[in-house]
């Protein structure tokens, strides 16, 4: 059976890569919403969305940030890493830029979003603990392929990090 996880993206600039991730089939995810579920979602203000993503990620094992060009810095990024974290699940970070979107272009790849923080009591950069995925090609159809082959594989490390780190 598939691994539960939630999936932490920026909305407006990457769903169509998330839907492409989500669709392989390799891992069990919230719901992914419809840009007007997600605007009525969002306008009800930060107390509903944070609420909203509490309860799709309870139950889940781990956290899998799908990084596109402006995804870290985010602030609902941001709080689902967090609340993952200190949760105790697994995290892990997947760079997406270079699937296609729904016009067929890749994007520029962003920054590294666990960057921002630091974790245990020796404050270490959270980014040299959590790993976050690059695949090596360029063409989307093998970047593609190249995820789906390890994608569960790498949500298994994060949750065997997460579950070793004593910080």
């Amino acid at each position: 059976m598939a691994r539960r996880v939630f999936h932490s993206f920026r909305y407006k600039y990457d769903n169509w890569r998330v839907q492409q991730v989500k669709q392989m089939g390799v891992l069990e995810g919230q719901p992914l919403l419809s840009s007007n579920e997600w605007e009525k979602i969002k306008g009800a203000g930060d107390a509903e969305v944070k609420k909203w993503i509490d309860k799709q990620m309870s139950g889940k094992s781990c956290l899998v940030v799908l990084i596109g060009t402006a995804t870290a810095g985010r602030k609902l990024v941001e709080y689902e890493i967090e609340k993952a974290w200190n949760d105790k699940r697994g995290v892990v970070g997947l760079y997406i830029h270079n699937l296609k979107d729904l016009d067929g272009n890749q994007a520029s790849k962003g920054r590294n979003p666990f960057d921002n923080f630091t974790v245990g009591l020796s404050k270490k950069r959270m980014s040299s603990v959590v790993k976050a995925y690059d695949p090596p090609f360029v063409s989307s159809t093998y970047v593609y392929n190249h995820i789906k082959d390890n994608l569960a594989s790498w949500v298994e490390q994060a949750i065997e990090i997460r579950n070793n780190f004593s910080g």
